[in-house]
C-alpha cells in the first residue's frame, strides 16, 4: 500500500470517527433533554397529587395524607435517586409558586426533606437490588428512614414553626391531638401517636401503588428517553 493511500484511509477513518463521536453526543444530548423534560412533567404531576389530601381520624387536622410522592419513588427508579430528588424539588418550588407559603418556606423545606428521606434510600436499594424484591426492600427502607427524619423534622423543626409563624401556643397544637386521640398530651406523644403512623401509612400506601402500576408504566417511560 503506498503512502498516499495509507494516509487517504487513515483520513476516512478519522472521518468517521468524528462522525460517530458527533453523532454519540447528539444522542447523549437528546437523551440528556428529555431526562430534564420527563422530571419537569413528573414534578408538575406531584404538585397535582399534592391537591388530593386525605384526612386521618388519628392526628391533628394539618397532618393529610397525599400522594406526591408516586412520581417521585416512580422517578427514582426509573432515572435514579439524582432524579428523584431533583423531581421533589421541582414539586416543592411549584407548589410554593402556586401556592405561597403560611410557613416562610419552613414546611416546604421539611416536605422536601421527608420526601428525599423516603425516595432517595427506596432508589438507592433498587439500584443495586433491581428487582422486585429489591423495589420492596428498597420502600420499606425508605418508609422506615422517612418516618425517622419526619419524626424529629417535627419534633424539632416543624411544629415549632407553626406556633411561632401562626401564633399558636404548643398546648394550642397539642390538644387539636388530644380531641382526636386522647392518649396525645405533650409533643412526645404527639410524635409517637400522630407522626409516626402517619409517615408509616403514608409509606406503605405510596410503596403499594408504585408496587401495583410501576412495570406498567416504566417501559413508557424509559422508551420516551431513548
Amino acid at each position: 500500500m503506498s503512502t498516499e493511500t495509507k494516509t487517504g484511509t487513515d483520513t476516512k477513518l478519522e472521518a468517521n470517527q468524528r462522525q460517530k463521536q458527533a453523532e454519540t453526543a447528539c444522542k447523549m444530548s437528546r437523551s440528556k433533554v428529555r431526562t430534564i423534560t420527563q422530571i419537569a412533567m413528573m414534578g408538575a404531576a406531584a404538585v397535582i397529587l399534592m391537591l388530593f389530601e386525605i384526612p386521618l381520624p388519628f392526628a391533628p387536622s394539618f397532618y393529610e395524607i397525599d400522594f406526591s410522592e408516586v412520581p417521585v419513588l416512580i422517578g427514582c427508579f426509573t432515572m435514579g435517586p439524582m432524579a428523584g430528588v431533583l423531581i421533589e424539588l421541582v414539586k416543592v418550588l411549584l407548589n410554593l409558586l402556586i401556592n405561597g407559603t403560611v410557613t416562610a418556606g419552613i414546611g416546604e423545606a421539611a416536605n422536601f426533606l421527608i420526601g428525599c428521606a423516603f425516595c432517595v434510600p427506596a432508589g438507592l436499594i433498587y439500584q443495586r437490588l433491581h428487582s422486585r424484591k429489591g423495589a420492596v426492600i428498597g420502600m420499606t427502607a425508605g418508609t422506615v428512614v422517612m418516618t425517622v427524619v419526619g419524626s424529629l423534622i417535627n419534633a424539632f423543626v416543624l411544629l415549632p414553626a407553626y406556633t411561632m409563624l401562626m401564633g399558636l401556643s404548643l398546648e394550642t397544637i397539642i390538644g387539636m391531638g388530644t380531641a382526636v386521640n386522647p392518649a396525645i398530651t405533650n409533643i412526645t406523644t404527639l410524635v409517637l401517636f400522630a407522626v409516626v403512623p402517619f409517615n408509616l401509612l403514608k409509606g406503605v400506601l405510596v410503596s403499594i401503588i408504585v408496587l401495583l402500576i410501576y412495570k406498567k408504566i416504566s417501559p413508557i417511560l424509559k422508551m420516551s428517553r431513548s
